[in-house]
């Protein structure tokens, strides 16, 4: 009923303020395991994302994000969690261990999880390398992985900050990927850089982003 509520309201400001313009949402499965996979430009895509893909998405974020205090941060907790956002605590080495064995779960229950294999925002609106995290997962469950591109997310709200501005939004998808034949190779190193990379190659044409082969953490760190 929350989620509901939420993307009704959400739903209706979404399409009068931004109009946003969906394409190959008919590449996502009705039902059954599936991993929305795409760029990341700002704090805001998953928000777009939850809103245009009519089954409920599961997205991985930072715990911090539901342990605030007051009304504020329950009110925070219960937005995030409603749209379908799973708290992990990602620092640390067990961080990405983590988040891998949560989109496990959220996949062998038949849901949708969705993931930004850059790792974290692109500091400048290009489209940086993958990690293996998201080709480990599709290995691991054999769901297919569907890639998608957030274009204009970036105008919306630039740098990740800030109350949103108007602007136009497209949320691109792909047709799906099987990487079935793959099957039982998900410790290989070199499988899984070339899944990733094919996962990206497929987002990077979506979104007509440039591409960057370091990963988004290097160059932020620069």
């Amino acid at each position: 009923m929350s989620r509901s509520v939420l993307k009704v309201i959400l739903g209706l400001l979404m399409r009068v303020l931004y109009r946003p313009v969906v394409e190959g949402i008919e590449h996502i499965p009705g039902e059954g395991p599936v991993i929305l996979a795409g760029n990341h430009v700002t704090f805001i895509d998953s928000m777009f994302l939850s809103l245009v893909v009519e089954r409920q998405v599961y997205f991985i974020g930072k715990d911090e994000y539901v342990t605030g205090k007051g009304v504020k941060g329950r009110l925070m907790a219960w937005f995030f969690t409603t749209c379908g956002m799973i708290p992990v605590d990602r620092d640390g080495a067990r961080g990405g261990v983590a988040a891998l064995m949560t989109g496990r779960r959220v996949l062998d229950e038949g849901r949708i999880f969705g993931i930004y294999p850059e790792g974290t925002r692109s500091p400048d609106g290009r489209l940086y390398r993958g990690r293996t995290g998201i080709a480990r997962l599709a290995m691991m469950t054999g769901a297919p992985v569907v890639p998608f591109a957030m274009i204009g997310t970036d105008k919306v709200q630039p740098g990740g900050k800030g109350m949103p501005r108007i602007a136009p939004v497209t949320v691109r998808f792909g047709a799906p990927l099987d990487f079935a034949r793959y099957e039982g190779m998900d410790r290989d190193r070199y499988v899984l850089r070339a899944v990733t990379d094919e996962v990206m190659s497929h987002v990077m044409r979506l979104g007509g982003q440039e591409y960057v082969d370091i990963y988004a953490t290097k160059a932020k760190a620069a």
